[in-house]
Parts: structure tokens; sequence; C-alpha cells
């Protein structure tokens, strides 16, 4: 597999440090899109960012001058979503932006609880100390606690930003929890469900990011071709340091997307 990306029929596209940077899109990113629909090739926007809601990314992908409807969208908030279906978990404490609150509440998830059975904590940009201290006090009463992903930063023009691997040292040296559980990104069911209900074949399926241990590990426990792309966090050094088995080592690696179905 090249570049070329012959004989792929789906494209999972992470967005932040792929697709755009901060608030502007990257070079060559809507000709990338334009080159899917000439050929052919399904595209779909996965992103472990739990910031935002479904329809905040949709405008931000309309502001920016690219097509997309609620069904083209994946997101770590609808893998915890599921994850908590599965759970049975109804109550929980949340740190999380207003955006990752609305999806939650309405699939019938109380956010606030008092007695909550989880703290669920998300990619939350707008924190406060109130939200971590409950938080940190739940964690002491035994209170397990689940996160929307692993990421330890989130790409900017001006370097990574914390994100909610950084919080979650952050509440280790508060509370010594680990997290029971994270959703998105490695976890192949993020990008398996979607496969599965469009009657896909994983080998036919190519997932493009940026990050090495949460689009690479995937793509490799998926089973589809990972494309790595260095506009955003990882570097060709750090692929060179992977052992050679690794999970994390992509199948194609390109400088950015504006290279790819040429």
């Amino acid at each position: 597999m090249d570049s070329t990306l012959s004989d792929i029929d789906a494209v999972f596209l992470d967005l932040d440090g792929t697709i755009y940077l901060g608030g502007e899109l990257i070079e060559g990113a809507e000709d990338f899109l334009q080159r899917c629909r000439d050929q052919g090739v399904q595209r779909y926007f996965l992103s472990n960012n739990s910031s935002k809601s479904v329809t905040q990314y949709l405008s931000k992908l309309h502001a920016l001058g690219l097509e997309a409807s609620e069904e083209d969208v994946l997101l770590s908030t609808h893998d915890l979503l599921a994850w908590l279906s599965e759970n049975n978990v109804t109550k929980t404490w949340m740190v999380g932006t207003e955006g990752m609150r609305s999806m939650l509440e309405e699939q019938g998830i109380a956010t606030s609880s008092s007695d909550p059975e989880y703290v669920v904590l998300g990619y939350d940009t707008e924190l406060t100390y109130d939200k971590i201290a409950q938080a940190s006090i739940h964690m002491h009463a035994g209170v397990p606690l689940v996160a929307s992903h692993p990421d330890m930063v989130c790409p900017s023009p001006d370097g990574g930003l914390p994100d909610v691997g950084a919080y979650l040292a952050m509440f280790k040296a508060t509370t010594g929890v680990d997290p029971e559980h994270i959703t998105g990104k490695p976890n192949a069911g993020m990008i398996l469900h979607k496969i599965e209900a469009l009657g896909l074949r994983p080998e036919r399926c190519a997932m493009v990011g940026d990050r090495l241990y949460t689009d690479m590990a995937m793509a490799s426990r998926a089973g589809v071709v990972g494309v790595l792309v260095l506009s955003g966090e990882a570097t060709r050094a750090d692929v060179d340091a992977l052992p050679p088995n690794a999970e994390q080592r992509p199948t194609v690696i390109v400088n950015s997307v504006d290279e790819l179905l040429r």
C-alpha cells in the first residue's frame, strides 16, 4: 500500500492535526476531500476530542467550507456513550464541556449527580476548580473513573495543549485513582462499528491521523490501513523510535493529506 490508497473503499479521517489545525484547514485538505468524491472513496471524520458535540463539529466543518452530515462524524463521546449504556450507567459526575454534557443528557445520563456511579472525564476546555475538586471528592469516596480518550495533548498552531491524558495525570497525583476504562481511539470498536454497519471489509479501509498511540494503534487493532500524516503531533523520529513490530507503526507515511489519492 502506498499514498495512492488504491483498493481503499473508505477513509476515516482524524480532524485535529489532520484536516485542520486550530481554526485553519491544513493546506491541500479541501482538494483531498474532492479527490475522495471524484474517486468514489467514502470519507468519515473521526475525533477523540470530546470537547464538542456533533452539532458543534458540523458547525466548524461547515464554517471551514467542508461538506458533512451528522452521520459523517464519529466521536470518542459516541464510544463513551456506548460503554455507559453497556454498563447500565445513568448517574455520573462529569468533568467536560457543555457540548459533551448535551450529548450525555440527550441519552438520559445525569451529569451532575450527587450520588454518581462514575466520574466521567472528557476534554474539558471549560474546566473549573469546582468540577475537578468535586470529582476528586467522589473518587476519594470510591467512585470509579472513566475517560473519553487517552490523548495527552490537543494539537494547536502554538503547540500541544493539555488534553484528557494530562487531566488523568492530575487526578492520579491527587487521588491515586486510575481510570477503570478509557474509551475512544485506540479502541478498535470506535471504527469497526461503522465499518460493519457500512458492510465494508476492514482491509479495504484506511485510518488517516497524526498520532501513533491512538490513530495508528487503532488502525492495527482494527485491521485497517494506517496512514500517518506528519502535519500534527507525530514525527518521523517518533516512528523510527518504535520497536519493529509495534502496533503503532503506520503502513503509509505522508507529510499531509495533500499527498493522498494522487
